[in-house]
């Protein structure tokens, strides 16, 4: 993956809030729902999110700039320790003591050149060349990629396509009621050595903002706008949920912030779901409207009223 401060168009100085502005912008913009007919939208989408988990996070970011960890999360080659691979067999003079092979296999010291030391884990201890499984490193041959749904995709599951470092596309299956930080397992699909069962393919996932709604633990909450006159006179109004779009009563003279309850309609919990609820929001037409404010200057000269009495 590429560098993230470059895939969020940042500074590597940038402030942690200049970070999360950056990829709150870009996911907006290349969320897959407001590009349906952009087949590129979703890796652009999940490169964003790849690198929001790595630079939006302040520990992980300062892995990233020391050089621990790479773009894609994963832990970068440090060296030995002390010399030795596993933590062990340091000689005294904190020179490398290696043994490799079975019997009769060499043994170097302090004095051994890395060369030796390379030619005798991978060839030429015993006349031969040495295989993978006798070398004292083991293998990680495990791949992790993270991956982001969309809240819908969350809650029903579906299936996506992941594309792999080494290029290698896939499809996978998203169980429903995956949660953030969850990881899929893929046996067989990491990578390959000689001498060695294939590694695992380990997908973290993250769930991508949604446009209007908001999650609370198993509740979801969504911003209402309404007309004025909606507000004064009540109406019925369509409203979105998981399930699709309902009817929602308001009532009259229903102020601006009004909270109203659809009783498990949220996210799925143990032994049932959460509420959905919407708090509406009063919205007046754009531009001016001269009718509308002498309509309002009669109202203000006839029936005064002060909704800040209690402000003081």
């Amino acid at each position: 993956m590429r560098d993230p401060y470059e895939v969020l168009g940042v500074q590597r100085g940038a402030s942690a809030a200049a970070i999360k502005s950056a990829y709150r912008k870009l996911a907006k913009k290349h969320h897959p729902d407001a590009n349906k007919n952009d087949p590129k939208s979703a890796t652009r989408f999940s490169e964003i999110n790849s690198a929001n988990e790595i630079i939006g996070d302040e520990a992980r970011r300062k892995q990233f700039d020391r050089g621990e960890i790479d773009a894609e999360g994963k832990p970068r080659f440090q060296g030995f320790p002390g010399g030795d691979p596993r933590g062990r067999g340091a000689s005294p003079g904190g020179g490398f003591s290696f043994r490799t092979g079975g019997p009769g296999a060499q043994e170097f010291g302090g004095g051994a050149g890395f060369e030796d030391i390379l030619k005798s884990m991978f060839g030429g201890a015993r006349g031969g060349t040495q295989t993978f499984e006798e070398s004292p490193f083991g293998a990680d041959l495990d791949l992790s990629v993270a991956m982001s749904v969309s809240l819908e995709e969350s809650v029903k599951g579906g299936e996506k396509r992941v594309r792999l470092p080494n290029g290698k596309e896939l499809n996978v299956k998203i169980p429903a009621g995956v949660t953030p930080g969850q990881q899929i397992r893929l046996k067989g699909q990491g990578e390959t050595a000689p001498g060695h069962r294939p590694g695992d393919l380990l997908i973290t996932i993250s769930i991508a903002p949604h446009a209007f709604f908001k999650v609370d633990g198993s509740d979801l909450r969504v911003d209402l706008p309404i007309t004025l006159y909606e507000a004064v006179l009540g109406a019925k109004v369509r409203v979105p949920t998981l399930n699709g779009a309902v009817e929602l009563s308001v009532p009259k003279n229903t102020s601006s912030g009004r909270t109203f309850r659809l009783k498990g309609k949220g996210l799925p919990k143990a032994g049932g779901a959460g509420d959905l609820y919407f708090i509406t929001r009063i919205m007046l037409p754009d531009g001016n409207d001269a009718k509308l404010e002498a309509l309002m200057e009669k109202w203000r000269d006839d029936h005064p009223y002060n909704p800040r009495s209690d402000l003081g």
